[in-house]
């Protein structure tokens, strides 16, 4: 067979695609290698989110010209978000790449490498495909998924935040139905998946419009909640205007849906909220995570925080610090605002000095290692269940998985008694960051 190196960036659902491009590539003869120096098709799935992610994808196929200018034959493609919006600037940046195309070419990917192997290259597929709703049709798989499995349930999104290009790169929300999706999952249990979690950029704005048999979110959640060997289940990302009672009580009726919520706020200022098109206030924010604790008392929360943003007073920054104080998050993934092609925020002045900004940040990450801090300790001395993903590395200790809130569990015993997939229960002794240590607390 031949051979396909694969490089993914970005998002779970990028991770999603690529898996999807490796078992229809498999299908054209193409085995997936960890050598890049010993691949025949070369295939990035690339991220425009931030600038950085740009940055990372140019620098990687800088690496990767020396190749094609020794092996002619060799394939280079790009895919995703980039490809997407960047398609003609790719080209013109490197011409030597055989392939661009955006995240609705997904299920192409046979068609456009049959087309650069016949000699039509370099192929463009760009478009945003018709159809109404969004499907994956079934395809025996290649490999097993193991103990936790990414589904993808919904693409796009139709909010518009001013400095988001997701509408623009993954086009507007389309959802698939409900049947495919209970199939995809009865599949994924057959060959060893424990952990179900569905994917979407707005996983919760889930059959909104579109699909031939309605059906809402936290409907969806109960369908594959009845689905026999579904152990965990867990969703990302949500959208708080999109977060519903009916799915705040689907946190409380549903045993296997895990207790923690990844809930995107950006910041904490009303008047920057308004800026971004986030649809909601500061006050509104709180109110929801209140209600959802009134309900799920244990659950714990994530979330995303943009510093920087134009227009952001040093006062306004505080107040994100205050809101993420008061919300308590055990995680948080936080950047600094960079401009986006195509979005409405670009048209205002990036007026905050980078020194700034990178000020902004190291204070935001200061606070959050500190909260992240604060919360691992209520499980010193604890037992925590823990679904193995893998044997680890990490010196002393023996497996690695996370635990029902989402914090990575490393823990020493069991060797001959466990295996990923299984859940077990570990005692914690000691915790290093968003890190659980302990051992094997045994039957």
């Amino acid at each position: 067979m031949k051979q396909v190196y694969l490089e993914t960036f970005g998002c779970q659902m990028n991770v999603a695609d690529t898996d999807r491009m490796e078992l229809l590539l498999f299908q054209s003869g193409y085995l997936r290698t960890p050598h890049v120096e010993d691949a025949d098709l070369v295939l990035v799935n690339t991220c425009s989110i931030r600038e950085k992610a740009e940055q990372k994808v140019y620098s990687l196929f800088g690496g990767l010209k020396p190749l094609k200018q020794d092996n002619p034959d060799l394939i280079l493609g790009v895919a995703g978000c980039l490809a997407q919006q960047e398609q003609s600037a790719l080209m013109n940046r490197m011409p030597y790449l055989d392939f661009i195309i955006g995240p609705d070419a997904v299920e192409h990917i046979q068609q456009v490498v049959d087309r650069v192997n016949r000699g039509e290259g370099p192929v463009l597929w760009t478009e945003f495909d018709s159809q109404k709703n969004y499907s994956i049709p079934e395809q025996p798989l290649i490999k097993d998924p193991g103990p936790s499995a990414f589904v993808n349930i919904i693409k796009g999104c139709d909010k518009f935040c001013s400095f988001c290009v997701v509408p623009y790169t993954r086009g507007r929300e389309k959802s698939r139905e409900a049947e495919e999706i209970y199939a995809e999952i009865r599949q994924l249990v057959d060959r060893g998946a424990k952990e179900i979690i569905l994917l979407g950029q707005n996983v919760n704005a889930y059959g909104k419009r579109g699909l031939e048999q309605p059906l809402a979110f936290h409907e969806l959640l109960y369908g594959i909640a009845g689905i026999p060997g579904v152990e965990r289940l867990r969703f990302v990302t949500s959208h708080p205007m999109d977060f519903t009672g009916e799915l705040i009580q689907a946190y409380r009726d549903i045993d296997i849906l895990m207790n923690h919520l990844h809930l995107p706020v950006q910041c904490g200022s009303n008047r920057i909220l308004q800026m971004m098109r986030r649809s909601h206030t500061v006050e509104w924010y709180l109110d929801l995570i209140a209600q959802l604790k009134s309900e799920v008392p244990d659950i714990t929360l994530s979330t995303d925080i943009i510093v920087g943003f134009p227009g952001e007073t040093a006062a306004e920054f505080e107040d994100t610090l205050r809101l993420m104080e008061q919300v308590g998050y055990t995680s948080s993934y936080m950047f600094t605002y960079s401009p986006r092609p195509n979005t409405s925020a670009l048209a205002m002045p990036d007026d905050i000095p980078y020194e700034a900004k990178q000020d902004r940040l190291q204070q935001t990450l200061q606070l959050q290692n500190r909260l992240t801090e604060e919360n691992s300790r209520a499980y010193l001395g604890e037992e925590v269940e823990v679904l193995i993903e893998s044997r680890t590395s990490r010196q002393g200790m023996s497996f690695k998985g996370r635990n029902p809130h989402h914090w990575m569990v490393v823990f020493r015993g069991g060797e001959d008694r466990l295996k990923p997939g299984d859940l077990a229960r570990v005692r914690v002794e000691e915790v290093s960051g968003h890190v659980l240590r302990g051992s094997w607390a045994g039957q």
